[in-house]
């Protein structure tokens, strides 16, 4: 499932070609074809994201509602857009570019008011303006649930998926099960500044890197990461290989039906 940044930076995408158009609404699958009528057309205003939701709105209060899911794709292209498939739940076409969205989980018209519970039943989101980092906070310091599963939660903070709850608790050095209730003060200001930059950097680069400038490749004088996922990590889907640091072998476990990663020595209990 994508992570927070990919839809933010999808929203940012969104905005470069569409907005200000009145682009043409189609739903060639079928599934949003009674809403894509009513929006064909119409002006598409504004663009936006909280956590892995990604919202579009039309006019001044049509808002498609978009959520990938585990298997939902975007794909821009330029004009002239090619025959779609029948796969495609959502076209947007105007006179320079075209957007095909397919298999996602969401693909919904909502209110203002649809959109504002939406928000309302997500935590925090780094990349957003409006975000509390203590909101959250005030949820992790109470919970005896292990600070990995927290960190995975929307409720309590919206965007960070596997590879973001990975990375952030190695580079802080945090034991993946400690309890959230055990996370300090200046730990949980930490990891939120940390977030915060990591996500920023992954909107601009649209990919995850995670190691400082003292251990990517060409620092250590080791091969670079191959991996679909791309971006430089420190233990994300690197199980047995040796931390970069301290040479541990990086361990995996299944947590909240996730695989987790953590290097053992440099995130002692």
């Amino acid at each position: 499932m994508p992570e927070g940044h990919t839809i933010h930076r999808l929203a940012q995408d969104y905005a470069e070609h569409f907005r200000g158009t009145a682009p043409r609404v189609t739903s060639p699958q079928g599934k949003f074809s009674d809403a894509a009528a009513l929006l064909d057309g119409a002006a598409l205003t504004r663009t936006e994201a909280h956590g892995k939701h990604l919202f579009l709105r039309f006019r001044d209060a049509d808002w498609i509602h978009i959520h990938l899911g585990l298997f939902g794709k975007v794909g821009f292209g330029p004009v002239p857009a090619p025959p779609p498939t029948d796969t495609v739940r959502l076209r947007l076409a105007n006179a320079t570019s075209y957007v095909d969205l397919r298999g996602p989980t969401t693909c919904a018209l909502i209110t203002d008011d649809e959109k504002r519970a939406i928000h309302d039943r997500l935590g925090p989101d780094p990349l957003r303006e409006d975000a509390d980092p203590a909101t959250a906070y005030a949820r992790i310091r109470r919970s005896r649930t292990t600070i990995a599963a927290l960190l995975m939660d929307q409720k309590v903070i919206a965007g960070v998926g596997n590879v973001y709850r990975a990375e952030v608790l190695f580079r802080h050095g945090i034991d993946p099960y400690r309890a959230g209730k055990d996370i300090t003060p200046a730990e949980w200001d930490a990891i939120w500044a940390d977030l915060v930059a990591l996500m920023r950097e992954g909107v601009r680069n649209n990919r995850i890197d995670t190691v400082r400038p003292e251990h990517t490749p060409e620092a250590m004088g080791r091969p670079p990461r191959v991996d679909d996922h791309g971006g430089e990590v420190y233990v994300y889907r690197r199980a047995t290989l040796p931390c970069h640091i301290c040479d541990t072998g990086i361990r995996t476990a299944d947590l909240a039906a996730r695989n987790l990663f953590w290097c053992p020595a440099c995130q002692k209990p």
